[in-house]
């Protein structure tokens, strides 16, 4: 309540120059008969025009003279321009009619205003009680101290097992008639508070709207960081704590079985003796689609949002399409005119169209070499004779030819397996010339040996007996 602040807002706030307008009066009570009553959110330019002349001529009908000269239509304009901004003017999809709704801060005036009338029945116990259960809520739904909440529990079984009780042995504890006309204009209020608070909401999500169309307006840079700046407003909008429950708030409207609940609810409680003496508003009868209606115009709003990026992106698509085509275009024709101008000989050569690097994970991981352990000792037989004839039968396996074979096998095949090989090379020496491949792979870096995998391997010694060796998965690689 700082004073330069409230001189600023009495020369700017719409709310504030409403109620120093000259024609408040008039104003006010059309405008909360043609939307707040009815609860209407927009309205045909056409059709207000109509309600403000019957409005009209009510008023001057009852002074006897024509105390607002203007034309209604005239008075729409000025209250929807920007120096007074009582009403939102706007065109919807598919439209050329123009559309009036009500501004926030033109409700939160109309609603001061109808506040200012003496209330005949003020209630305070519901508001206090009101004011205990939001305090449960709170401490409840912020202790963490598993054993306190479980005592609060047990404390609310024990208090409605006595009421069980009680009415088990025949006594039930009604409200009075003040009781429940209290309980019953403290919801009414709420209600028709929160379906004016979504203007509020709806005003926010439009002033986003609006923001994002100066700024793919005056738009210079990449769609990627436009796309960022407005996803992170619209992000920020939606974290924060009227965005959080908001969402809430959808959530729990849009349940089938919270909407039945809340039908069943109003029509019982307008039955009562109590609310029927009240001659409340009937509109409180369809409140939940009043309230529906509101959040629809919200998610509207919201889906405009994404409505405008997407016809932001589809034209930028179409402009960079058409200049890559141009480029391509412009291409063409200078290749068609440098058609028979370009030397055909080679004026460069190289080595390879582009180099050969290494990747790291094509080397093979270190190996550590064997070392054979010498006992330095000299073993001393027993005298027998041995025979040395199986020194002279070991047989010689030649890597070198093994190499060849895999060379000219790969000559036609990208990849070949240690099985397919020796069924395209058959084993001449046996098991030797096969452990002599095993070798050959360990040491080929392109070469890979799968232990999850076996193939077998047939071959036929020189008994001309049929020998299998089931291995590891040998694949060698060009």
């Amino acid at each position: 309540m700082d004073y330069q602040q409230l001189l600023i807002q009495r020369r700017t706030h719409p709310a504030w120059r409403l109620l120093a307008a000259d024609h408040a009066p008039m104003i006010a009570s059309f405008l909360h008969a043609a939307f707040i009553a009815p609860n209407v959110r927009a309205m045909p330019r056409q059709q207000l025009a109509v309600q403000l002349d019957d409005h009209l001529y009510r008023l001057h009908d009852v002074a006897g003279e024509i105390v607002f000269p203007k034309t209604a239509s005239s008075y729409l304009d000025d209250w929807a321009s920007d120096e007074r901004g009582w009403l939102r003017k706007f065109y919807r999809a598919g439209e050329d009619d123009a559309h009036y709704d009500l501004a926030s801060s033109t409700e939160q005036a109309i609603d001061w205003l109808r506040k200012l009338d003496r209330c005949n029945f003020i209630g305070t116990e519901s508001r206090l009680m009101t004011v205990f259960d939001l305090l449960h809520q709170i401490v409840d739904g912020s202790e963490l101290d598993p054993r306190a909440r479980i005592a609060a529990l047990k404390r609310k079984k024990a208090e409605i097992d006595v009421e069980i009780a009680q009415i088990g042995a025949g006594r039930i504890d009604l409200m009075d008639a003040t009781q429940v006309r209290e309980r019953f204009l403290h919801m009414a209020a709420t209600a028709r508070e929160l379906v004016s608070d979504f203007r509020a909401v709806d005003q926010n999500f439009r002033a986003l709207d609006r923001q994002v169309r100066e700024q793919i307006a005056t738009w210079d840079g990449s769609k990627g960081a436009l796309q960022q700046a407005i996803f992170g407003q619209r992000d920020l909008i939606s974290e924060t704590d009227e965005g959080k429950s908001f969402k809430a708030f959808w959530d729990l409207l849009m349940s089938p079985a919270r909407q039945d609940e809340l039908s069943a609810l109003l029509a019982r409680a307008a039955q009562l003796a109590p609310v029927r003496e009240l001659e409340s508003d009937g509109r409180l009868q369809r409140i939940h689609d009043d309230l529906m209606e509101a959040g629809q115009v919200t998610q509207r709003t919201v889906a405009r949002l994404s409505a405008q990026l997407r016809r932001y992106l589809d034209d930028q698509a179409w402009l960079e399409n058409r200049r890559i085509m141009q480029i391509m275009r412009d291409i063409e024709q200078r290749a068609l005119r440098m058609r028979g101008q370009i030397d055909e000989r080679a004026f460069m050569d190289l080595a390879a169209p582009a180099p050969l690097l290494p990747m790291p994970m094509e080397r093979s991981l270190y190996a550590p070499p064997f070392k054979p352990k010498i006992t330095q000792q000299i073993l001393v037989d027993d005298g027998e004779a041995v025979s040395a004839d199986a020194l002279f039968e070991q047989v010689h396996v030649d890597p070198a030819r093994l190499r060849g074979n895999v060379r000219r096998a790969l000559q036609t095949h990208p990849q070949i397996s240690l099985a397919d090989l020796t069924a395209t090379y058959p084993l001449e020496q046996g098991l030797g010339e096969l452990a002599a491949y095993l070798k050959l792979a360990t040491e080929d870096g392109k070469a890979a040996i799968d232990d999850d995998q076996t193939e077998m391997v047939r071959w036929t010694d020189q008994h001309g007996r049929v020998r299998v060796a089931t291995l590891p998965l040998i694949i060698y690689s060009a």
